[in-house]
């Protein structure tokens, strides 16, 4: 199985040659073998990008921007979701590959398989219901009921004690855990705000992308016509020489 992994080399957008780079250097990382498919300089490799992206994952206009990532012909996905099963630590399942053993993702799949069998803990609980002795039968009833009067008032004196610390530590825990929220609440609006922004960011490169790559393709049908028109003009010109003779 290739991983197939679609680049634009020649990118004016820096959102998209981030992406890329991140896409390229994590497989590395994890030393996956795959092949770059450069659509910028490669029309074909444009053309089948586009086509073999399912319909349901494109954009609302209708063009893929790169990295997309293929396993052979099975699409993959793109940066958004290479992304989010990185940091799931399901990279290899997003590529349809076996983890390599060792790795976080096998350790969590065989978690899976035990949980999921259910079998290995069921008889692991089964051992030691069997081996456990009662207390009575370990030290006698006497020796319980004792320690059992002993216990009684030790746990007495603990409680009381517990009812007079709780009311001094009450209020200094609550102002920890208010200044911790506060924290927690600015934390959480400082990233929403930068994630916000890089959005924001990304959707215009895309769109400054997207348009060059529609001034290419109008240029490029320019060009042919106006080669086509000079063919014709050519044409035309023989033929009147032809006849003037």
């Amino acid at each position: 199985m290739v991983i197939k992994v679609f680049l634009a080399s020649s990118s004016g957008s820096t959102a998209i040659k981030k992406k890329q780079q991140d896409v390229v250097g994590f497989l590395e990382a994890l030393r996956v073998e795959y092949d770059p498919l450069d659509i910028a300089c490669n029309e074909e490799n444009r053309m089948w990008m586009r086509q073999n992206v399912p319909e349901e994952k494109k954009p609302a206009n209708g063009i893929p921007l790169p990295p997309q990532i293929f396993n052979e012909e099975s699409y993959c996905g793109d940066y958004d979701t290479f992304f989010d099963a990185k940091e799931d630590n399901s990279v290899f399942a997003f590529l349809g590959l076996p983890p390599p053993p060792g790795s976080k993702e096998a350790a969590q799949a065989d978690k899976a398989h035990i949980v999921t069998n259910g079998n290995h803990v069921e008889e692991m609980n089964g051992d030691l219901e069997d081996t456990i002795v009662p207390l009575e039968e370990r030290n006698g009833d006497a020796h319980v009921e004792e320690e059992g009067e002993v216990a009684e008032g030790e746990n007495a004196d603990d409680e009381a004690m517990e009812e007079e610390t709780e009311g001094d530590e009450a209020p200094a825990d609550e102002e920890e855990a208010v200044e911790e929220t506060d924290e927690v609440t600015e934390v959480t609006q400082a990233h929403a705000e930068e994630e916000e922004q890089d959005e924001a960011d990304d959707d215009r490169e895309e769109e400054d992308l997207q348009s060059e790559e529609e001034e290419e393709l109008r240029q490029l049908e320019e060009e042919e016509e106006a080669e086509v028109q000079e063919e014709e003009e050519g044409d035309l010109e023989e033929t009147q020489e032809e006849e003037a003779e």
